[in-house]
């Protein structure tokens, strides 16, 4: 199993990763997701995907960024700012998919990059899978 406590450190992440279903999580209170791709680049860490998961009650969306480093899954995980993080896309190419679905799902901003519609027709607004209060 690899060590994931100097990527911690790295990326100026003061938690401890937690084993959980089969991947070690870290759950910063903040995250730099740049200074996190770059890190997890530098060591050679491969990306996987990003998960997406609306909070009950307002809570904003949840991201989940899943790497395997050298054979262990990490995932590493933040909020959505104000509906928005920055993207990774132009250090990771294989994130260009992903933000671009999670885009048009959730309506998540993905600052630094277009995200020219993958799936939904362009006069459908994002953000299909939200969770709508009846009117």
């Amino acid at each position: 199993m690899t060590d994931l406590r100097p990527i911690a450190t790295e990326m100026g992440v003061d938690a401890a990763w937690q084993e959980h279903g089969g991947s070690f999580w870290l759950n910063p209170e903040s995250l730099d997701v740049r200074r996190m791709a770059e890190r997890m680049n530098a060591h050679d860490a491969r990306f996987v995907t990003i998960t997406a998961l609306e909070l009950p009650e307002g809570g904003g969306i949840r991201l989940d960024y899943h790497w395997d480093v050298g054979g262990t899954l990490a995932t590493v995980s933040t909020l959505a700012e104000n509906g928005a993080v920055a993207s990774i896309y132009d250090l990771c190419e294989a994130a260009d998919w992903i933000e671009r679905e999670i885009h048009e799902y959730f309506a998540i901003e993905f600052t630094g990059r277009d995200c020219a519609p993958l799936l939904l027709r362009s006069d459908v607004a994002p953000g299909v899978l939200l969770h709508k209060e009846d009117e």
